[in-house]
């Protein structure tokens, strides 16, 4: 059988029945094969995601080796949306999810691919935009990177060879949202209080650590990165609404500009 053969895939749900649904944006940072992103599209394709979103790709990606890795997917290679920033290219969604197989001085929310999975569903059911970001082939996501993420996506390996290839990984992840139909729904947003998109969330980073440096808590240089990705990783594991989002940004605004009103 050759590698473009179609498997019948008996006994699995139907492909129509998710079609009203947008399914979770696959948001690949600094990917370096034209291949690599032509099986990635594939995997997205196998399991109905449509949305591929790539970061800083490395010039001359889309050459014919992608489009024949892709085996009849090309349609995700030619509506691909290119970002200089992964801050821009998640800026329209609710919840993102990391993958990384590597340990991190960080405090995340781990999660298994079957609980992204579901979780992801919610999403659709609600309404909200999820995506999933995977990072560059050989050395991953990087630190400033996982801080967008509201969870890390755990995918258990051998621990003496933990290494998979990106289209691997996409078509796991995939696979579980594709087969994610026993949701939860019991965590669900009310309505008119939907998450927050990360545009929003983001935009209160920024007021936040604007503030932050002005009142020279940020003053030491070498240790500003770590302390910003911690302060980012606790209003991420928060999973805020844009209610909330709006609150916070009114609490710094009033310490900003009525600092010592206190007798």
């Amino acid at each position: 059988m050759s590698d473009n053969s179609t498997i019948e895939n008996f006994g699995a749900p139907d492909c129509d029945s998710r079609n009203s649904v947008r399914g979770p944006t696959v948001v690949l940072i600094e990917p370096q094969l034209g291949e690599n992103i032509g099986t990635t599209a594939r995997a997205m394709f196998n399991f109905g995601l449509d949305d591929l979103r790539l970061v800083r790709p490395r010039k001359g990606w889309k050459n014919d080796q992608a489009f024949a890795a892709a085996s009849g997917a090309d349609v995700l290679l030619s509506q691909v949306q290119i970002f200089d920033r992964t801050q821009e290219a998640i800026s329209d969604l609710h919840k993102v999810y990391a993958t990384t197989g590597r340990p991190r001085d960080m405090t995340q929310d781990l999660i298994l691919p079957a609980d992204a999975g579901r979780a992801m569903r919610v999403s659709d059911i609600s309404g909200e935009l999820s995506g999933i970001l995977f990072g560059p082939e050989r050395s991953g996501l990087t630190n400033d990177d996982l801080t967008f993420a509201d969870a890390v996506i755990s995918i258990p390996a051998n621990p003496n060879f933990k290494s998979l290839n990106l289209a691997m990984a996409v078509l796991l992840i995939a696979y579980e949202w594709f087969s994610g139909t026993d949701v939860d729904f019991d965590h669900t947003i009310a309505a008119g209080n939907r998450s927050a998109t990360k545009e929003e969330l983001h935009g209160f980073f920024d007021h936040l650590e604007g503030a932050l440096d002005d009142c020279g808590f940020l003053r030491v240089q070498e240790k500003r990165p770590h302390m910003i990705r911690n302060i980012r990783n606790i209003f991420q594991r928060a999973h805020l609404t844009e209610q909330e989002v709006r609150t916070l940004r009114g609490v710094v605004s009033g310490l900003v500009h009525h600092p010592s009103d206190r007798s």
